[in-house]
């Protein structure tokens, strides 16, 4: 196989998911793609011409990001119309996908420059636009297995680890400090770019959803979002979706709900871009690449805990590398809910200080389709300020999947 470089990497700040009063939520999830199509190439000084296909994650792809708002993006951006686009929907690890696929493409030798990304625009399409419910409104689905909602998923996972409400808080807490002193500090500077509103002004020029103030007390204060969710009835014989869960895990006595608005990702707006090349490619037009793919790996795994297959997703992209734990510098381990980062790391006994080290989508946010191809630049960018080697990108994903990225800067 050939080799995969990752030449560029590009994202807009992410901005607060709300209607009407997050920085981003007046522009449409096109204009999102589109200008990030624009800077990745004006970047990376790569000539669109050459572009083979633009491959993009987004999950709920209804609405304004329906029709195939990789090529519309396209269009909108300006490129030439020979290039075609994708979209692709693998829930949250949709991003990571996309940039998969688009290494898959060049190692194959079938393409040589490829721009994979992500965009979502969770204030103007909401989470459950698609009305597609956890199983498509499949009754017969439903019959064999009934999911739950991942937050009941991720409590379920803090129960049967034992994670505490101050632990899974002491671990938010730590997420935006990190974030705060990266933001402080400019780590995020090279590869965001402003967003710039239809007259040309800049609408949002750094991440709009942190807060630097958090203390440990205000978390604490917090009421947990998934407790009356889980206490509602909605199996087929009058079960509550605790019920529904515990019947995966009968010798779980009860659900014990922590999680909430502090310590679960932040909703928000925002789109990347990432370029990637096959050697051959790069030696023809003298192109300096930042980092080459070493692997990468997806798994599917119980669908009703639903969270917890990075941990086999990283073990397969380890093993597919030739690596072992101690070789990866940086990981990135999506912070869908507190709880699933903990695991991760318990299970692959990571070190801490190697986790997240600019924080996580807990303070960041998790825009879903395009957080995997924002986590990948973020990695890349903080192996160069470090001069570390290697970074592997995990997320976890609805109905019980995994995905995980590793890279090698060059």
């Amino acid at each position: 196989m050939n080799s995969a470089y990752v030449v560029e990497a590009v994202r807009t700040p992410r901005g607060r998911g709300k209607k009407d009063s997050g920085a981003l939520s007046g522009i449409h999830p096109q204009e999102l793609l589109a200008q990030s199509l624009n800077r990745l190439a004006d970047k990376s000084g790569l000539n669109k011409k050459d572009v083979e296909d633009v491959v993009i994650g987004c999950v709920t792809q209804a609405g304004e990001q329906g029709a195939n708002i990789a090529r519309n993006a396209i269009l909108a951006a300006g490129w030439p119309e020979e290039i075609s686009g994708v979209s692709l929907n693998r829930f949250c690890g949709s991003g990571l996908q996309a940039v998969a696929f688009a290494a898959m493409g060049v190692a194959s030798g079938a393409q040589d420059l490829v721009v994979a990304g992500g965009v979502e625009s969770m204030s103007r399409v909401p989470m459950g636009a698609d009305n597609a419910g956890l199983d498509g409104n499949n009754e017969l689905l439903r019959r064999k297995l009934a999911q739950v909602p991942q937050g009941i998923s991720a409590d379920l996972i803090a129960t049967i680890e034992g994670f505490t409400r101050q632990e899974v808080d002491e671990f938010a807490l730590a997420s935006q400090r990190k974030a705060a002193a990266a933001i402080q500090e400019g780590r995020f500077s090279k590869s965001l770019f402003p967003v710039r509103d239809a007259n040309g002004a800049v609408a949002l020029e750094r991440d709009e959803y942190p807060r630097a103030g958090t203390t440990l007390e205000a978390l604490s204060a917090l009421e947990p979002s998934f407790a009356k969710l889980g206490a509602t009835k909605m199996g087929p014989r009058g079960e509550t979706v605790d019920e529904l869960a515990l019947q995966r895990y009968p010798n779980v006595r009860a659900i014990q709900h922590v999680h909430h608005a502090g310590n679960a990702s932040g909703i928000v707006d925002g789109a990347a871009a990432v370029a990637l090349a096959s050697e051959k490619y790069i030696r023809a037009h003298g192109i300096k690449p930042r980092a080459k793919v070493r692997s990468l790996a997806t798994v599917g795994g119980e669908p009703v805990i639903m969270l917890t297959a990075p941990i086999p997703a990283s073990h397969k992209a380890l093993r597919l590398a030739g690596m072992q734990t101690k070789d990866i510098d940086l990981w990135e381990i999506n912070e869908a809910f507190a709880s699933v980062v903990l695991k991760v790391q318990r299970d692959l006994d990571l070190d801490p200080a190697r986790i997240n080290v600019n924080g996580g989508a807990i303070a960041l946010g998790h825009p879903l389709g395009a957080t995997g191809a924002m986590l990948l630049g973020t990695a890349v960018d903080e192996l160069e300020r470090r001069n570390l080697a290697t970074a592997l990108i995990t997320l976890c994903i609805g109905g019980g999947q995994g995905i995980a990225l590793i890279v090698e800067r060059v």
